[in-house]
């Protein structure tokens, strides 16, 4: 069963009442991780669109990037986008069920989630303050430090700050081995592989490459100046 196949299904139950709440509360197990991180990344984009008052193309096609669409699945999508757009449900009681299905696996597959966010925002070549406070709010539902927020921001933002002892969730006392512990787990973390057993959809995997760029760099940056 195809991962759009499992999102019709949803928008079924939504069409007989359940709300969007709901069917994060059910899709709890690793196999339907996929269908739920598709599910949100298209509902907190709808919500984030309505932030800063609008939809593009860019950000439309910034989406596509993320997840292929089959054609005959485009008005499922577009369905779900719309759904999401005139809930009345917050943005941040989204972010709350989405944070609780992940149970105790949450920093890895939340972040990743963010960044799925954040291609969207960028899409239009233009980071409005509204989609910063969105995106900050949903990273402090999800429970990440500020410190992986501005890591994040910091990979898809032009001229955003960018702390390389951020990048890798490290202090600048720590001994050079120590960060070279973590910037491998960082590494391993990153892998595809790895991305893919935490219920990560395949086509998001490719959101992974910016991240092991500006982590790579971090650890250049670093072992530089040691």
């Amino acid at each position: 069963m195809s991962i759009w196949t499992r999102i019709s299904d949803a928008i079924a139950a939504l069409r007989k009442g359940d709300s969007l709440s709901d069917v994060f509360g059910k899709l709890r197990t690793p196999p339907e991780r996929r269908v739920a991180f598709a599910i949100a990344v298209i509902a907190l984009g709808a919500k984030m669109a309505k932030a800063d008052g609008q939809v593009t193309r860019n950000e439309v096609a910034a989406f596509r990037e993320v997840f292929h669409i089959p054609a005959r699945e485009e008005k499922n999508a577009a369905r779900l986008f719309n759904l999401a757009r005139q809930d009345v449900a917050g943005f941040e009681d989204y972010a709350r069920k989405i944070r609780r299905m992940y149970g105790d696996d949450q920093t890895a597959p939340l972040c990743e989630l963010l960044e799925g966010l954040f291609h969207i925002a960028v899409a239009d070549g233009e980071y409005h303050p509204r989609e910063d406070d969105f995106l900050s709010r949903v990273a402090e539902v999800f429970g990440l430090e500020e410190r992986r927020f501005k890591a994040v921001r910091a990979q898809f933002v032009p001229g955003a700050d960018r702390d390389p002892y951020d990048v890798l969730g490290v202090d600048p006392e720590m001994p050079l081995d120590e960060i070279r512990k973590q910037w491998r787990r960082l590494v391993r973390e990153t892998h595809p592989d790895a991305m893919m057993a935490r219920g990560v959809p395949e086509e998001a995997v490719k959101l992974a490459e910016k991240r092991m760029i500006a982590i790579n760099e971090a650890w250049d940056e670093i072992s530089r100046q040691s």
